[in-house]
Parts: C-alpha cells; structure tokens; sequence
C-alpha cells in the first residue's frame, strides 16, 4: 500500500491526463458511431443523428487542437495515448474527418511527430489491402 500524503495535489496532477483520456476516448466513440450509421442502409439512416455524432467529433478535435502545446511527446500519459489512437483511428476508418489536419495544425504536427514513437508506430492501424 503506498501512502499519499496530499491527495488533493496527487489527484490535481492527474487532472490533465484523465481529461485528455476522456476527450481521446469521446473523439473515438462519436467516431465509430458516425461510421456505422453511416454503414446502415440507406432508408433506416438517420442522418440528423450522423450529424450530431460527427459534430462530436470536430469539437472534440477543436478541444485537442487548443491543447496540442501542452501534449507529452516523450512520456505519454494514458491522455496522450487515447488521442493518438483516436486520431489514427479517425485517419483509417472516417472520412468524413479528412480535413482534421489541415484544421487543427498544432494538433496535426504533435500527432505525426509522436506517430514515429516505435511504441507508436509497431500498434499503429494499417491500411487494408
């Protein structure tokens, strides 16, 4: 057992990290549901819907992108980790998202430089053949 002596600033060092995790974890999941409605068939769509799920995504992206400066590029934290995999996932599977990068350039450029982490890089998604 591992005692905490100030569990308020433990805990308010931790705030940045688990943010970022939620916000990773939101951009993804609006993400693959923006897919699959997408993937329905076209009469049992509902496109409004799409549109909120995606509309998720681009604020999700925005709130990223006004936090890219303050993003870890060596010791990742479970906040950076989550947006990078959101961010590869959005490149593979939505494209309706295209345009993220030429949008949110911060984000874009902390993205490609933390993308050639060998860590980063051997679980990356790969392009079908």
């Amino acid at each position: 057992m591992r005692l905490i002596t100030n569990p308020a600033s433990s805990l308010e060092a931790k705030w940045p990290a688990l943010r970022r995790n939620a916000l990773g974890d939101g951009i993804l999941e609006a993400g693959q549901l923006t897919r699959i409605e997408g993937l329905r068939p076209e009469d049992k769509r509902w496109d409004d819907w799409k549109k909120v799920q995606l509309l998720k995504v681009i604020n999700g992206l925005n709130a990223a992108e006004k936090d890219a400066a303050d993003l870890a590029t060596e010791n990742l934290t479970i906040g950076e980790v989550a947006l990078v995999c959101a961010l590869g996932w959005l490149d593979l599977r939505l494209p309706e998202a295209a345009g993220w990068r030429e949008e949110r350039p911060a984000l874009a450029a902390w993205f490609d430089m933390v993308s050639k982490k060998p860590s980063i890089a051997a679980t990356a998604p790969k392009v079908p053949a």
